[in-house]
């Protein structure tokens, strides 16, 4: 059983409710409740009698210090079973890494603990790091993000990640880290017992000085598969080098974050030979760099090459126009694998929706999610664009925000939602104009097909 409730302010008389249905759930998720410290007793309580829970997320709640001390005297019962904790935006400090590394050496039924926004500080991190040395202590994954961590949180990490080679994902993105501290952390990396899955480092004051341990750690960490680097100015001198370590015959990455890294262009000749060669690579992400079209026709190039097995892209925001949508139709086209393609906030137009559409029409394409936000759109691709939606019926997701389509537009649109043969079931519009009838409408249609949700 499952009690999963958001943004929902509690009163005293719905929470005595709820504890009543607690004692028998095993997932209890109470994200932004506005619940406070005097709710962890009760919900120390539910864990100290129910083995069966697994799981409690309390997510933007003000629980503070006191809250988790309470929470842990039920954590540290015999009869606790609790295997993921998530307490991010709990107003926590480094007060409570005590209370927590408690747990973490006596619990190891718990093997997720998610304490990102948190101002635990270097201190209160090296105390947690002391109870994930623990042999008792079995945790898999591990969230400090935007937890005001710097360079000398690193030599308490690695002597952590030294004794824990169960530990599966790490992510520190935005914490001031700098590249001294990343190369220190990736030199622990490659030489602990771990056999890490996700590795997140955005926004950790990288650049291209850290890229080269970054390539050791995916050279000789074959387990890795997720790896971001998102929001660091690596340029492309950096991920040359990166490249090096992705290439490798023993790198398996799946997913790679290159979001805002400050690439141009130049650095497609080596993302291609990546996206055409690795097999394993399903997800890249290149949002915010300046790749422009002869960036992207590159991309589109490698899509086409028989051994691209890459199901997700995020282009947006990378200076394109309509001059390299041909070459994205073409490997539309041609990719039997690609399902997600985020390539808003470009200048394509009219004429470059219109040639997508081209591409996104013929029989190989299986695009599922197609994401075309504040692309210069009007009413006059909508057409078109209906056609698409009424045809592939692999299209579940689209997105045209930000387009002056107006009532025209939409209305072409809302006309294909219609057709039995249309299975979109989530269309995003935030920020069209639209009159009161258009919006009549919308609302209509929503009640005539309740799997469809449209989101303004």
């Amino acid at each position: 059983m499952e009690l999963d409730i958001q943004c929902e302010e509690m009163s005293p008389s719905r929470w005595a409710e709820l504890l009543t249905t607690m004692k028998s759930c095993k997932t209890i998720r109470l994200d932004d409740c506005n619940l406070s410290s005097s709710n962890c007793e009760d919900l120390s309580s539910i864990i100290n009698t129910n083995p069966s829970l697994t799981e409690l997320k309390l997510n933007n709640n003000e629980l503070g210090d006191e809250g988790v001390e309470y929470l842990c005297k039920g954590l540290l019962t015999p009869s606790c079973s609790l295997q993921k904790l998530w307490l991010q935006n709990c107003n926590l400090t480094s007060a409570s890494c005590e209370t927590l590394r408690s747990v973490l050496s006596a619990q190891p039924s718990l093997t997720e603990l998610h304490v990102g926004d948190n101002r635990l500080g270097t201190a209160g991190v090296k105390v947690l790091c002391q109870g994930m040395m623990n042999p008792s202590c079995k945790l898999q994954k591990l969230q400090l993000e935007y937890c005001e961590l710097t360079a000398d949180i690193v030599e308490a990490l690695n002597a952590a990640l030294q004794s824990k080679p169960t530990l599966k994902e790490l992510s520190l993105s935005n914490n001031t880290l700098g590249d001294t501290a990343v190369k220190q952390l990736c030199r622990g990396l490659v030489e602990a017992s771990c056999n890490l899955e996700l590795l997140h480092l955005e926004n950790c004051g990288i650049t291209s000085d850290s890229c080269m341990e970054i390539s050791a750690v995916l050279k000789n960490k074959s387990s890795l598969m997720d790896l971001s680097v998102g929001d660091n100015k690596i340029g492309d001198s950096g991920l040359g080098l990166l490249c090096q370590g992705l290439m490798h015959p023993s790198c398996k990455i799946q997913k790679l974050w290159l979001w805002d890294c400050d690439l141009t262009s130049a650095s497609c000749k080596d993302l291609s030979r990546l996206i055409s060669t690795k097999e394993t690579l399903t997800e890249i992400s290149l949002i915010d760099n300046n790749l422009r079209d002869s960036g992207m026709e590159m991309l589109c190039q490698a899509l086409k090459d028989p051994k691209s097995k890459l199901q997700e892209l995020w282009v947006r925001e990378c200076g394109l126009t309509t001059a390299c949508c041909k070459a994205v139709s073409s490997a539309l086209s041609t990719n039997k694998h690609l399902k997600v393609l985020h390539i808003g906030e470009n200048k394509l137009g009219d004429a470059g929706a219109e040639l997508l559409c081209e591409g996104l029409m013929h029989p190989n394409c299986n695009i599922q999610s197609l994401w075309l936000g504040n692309c210069d759109l009007t009413a006059g691709c909508c057409a078109t664009l209906a056609t698409v939606m009424a045809t592939k019926q692999c299209l579940t997701e689209l997105d045209l925000s930000y387009n002056p389509l107006e009532d025209e537009g939409i209305r072409k649109i809302c006309e294909a939602l219609k057709k039995p043969s249309c299975n979109v079931q989530q269309l995003i519009l935030y920020d069209i104009l639209w009159s009161s009838e258009v919006d009549d409408e919308l609302r209509a249609l929503e009640e005539s097909k309740p799997e469809v949700k449209i989101i303004s």
